[in-house]
């Protein structure tokens, strides 16, 4: 089964830029937004083959979800259950039979770290969320986590270091859910490779210096990982200031 994420920083926008030649081509057996944008009736996808999910902020123009999968789920939920957190669009969760497709937009912590409390709460609730998952079925988690983990996931680090996404508490907390039992799966394939990355500032040609950040991800409970068949990162799709990542994986 192949799954894209990408976060379209604007749906509307990235349709204007290519977004369902890049849809249709792929021919995904699921395909995972981040950053729709949109409010319920903004857009209207023709999608043959596909059901469609979303999940829209309270906000207008912020955040926003969605889920397009050729193969109809036993259930959907929105958001993790949480009022706090589920009032900005930002989780899907999709169940089948043998596994959990969740995909989610992290919220960012801000300029200054603004919010990088709420994001430490957001970071243990959502946890707590996917291990209540992952007791019952294996998990695969895709979306925007908004985090740089390692030094390697981005072009200068040392510039970074606690700046939104490459604070010491944001990585700690990616280290975490790692270490409850599950898979960063681009890292599983190539633990040491350098200069791909996921996002590139709009800002001081970043993209076409390859100034980037990898902070779109697809995570896995352990357990899949004899499963685990390709983790893509199409640094060559446009379209939007992140490219989609992928995962090939036999279910």
């Amino acid at each position: 089964m192949k799954f894209i994420s990408w976060n379209v920083n604007g749906l509307r926008a990235c349709v204007q830029k290519g977004f369902l030649d890049y849809f249709h081509s792929v021919d995904a057996d699921f395909f995972c937004i981040q950053e729709s944008k949109l409010q319920e009736g903004q857009i209207a996808l023709d999608l043959p083959g596909y059901h469609q999910y979303w999940n829209y902020a309270e906000k207008k123009g912020y955040s926003g979800t969605a889920i397009f999968a050729k193969k109809e789920p036993f259930s959907v939920s929105y958001g993790i259950g949480i009022d706090e957190h589920d009032k900005e669009g930002r989780v899907i969760t999709l169940e089948y039979d043998n596994f959990y497709l969740v995909t989610c937009y992290t919220p960012n912590s801000q300029n200054e770290l603004a919010r990088l409390p709420y994001r430490m709460t957001w970071e243990d609730d959502f946890l707590a969320y996917l291990k209540s998952l992952d007791v019952k079925k294996p998990v695969i988690l895709c979306g925007d986590l908004n985090v740089a983990h390692e030094e390697i996931d981005l072009k200068n680090p040392k510039s970074n270091r606690q700046n939104a996404g490459f604070s010491d508490e944001e990585r700690a907390k990616m280290t975490t859910l790692l270490q409850a039992g599950f898979t960063d799966t681009f890292r599983y394939f190539y633990p040491a490779a350098e200069g791909i990355y996921s996002w590139w500032s709009y800002r001081f040609k970043a993209r076409e210096k390859n100034a980037g950040w990898r902070i779109d991800y697809f995570i896995t409970s352990e357990r899949l990982a004899p499963q685990l068949k390709k983790a893509a990162i199409h640094t060559e799709v446009f379209g939007s200031d992140h490219c989609p990542v992928e995962l090939d994986i036999d279910l």
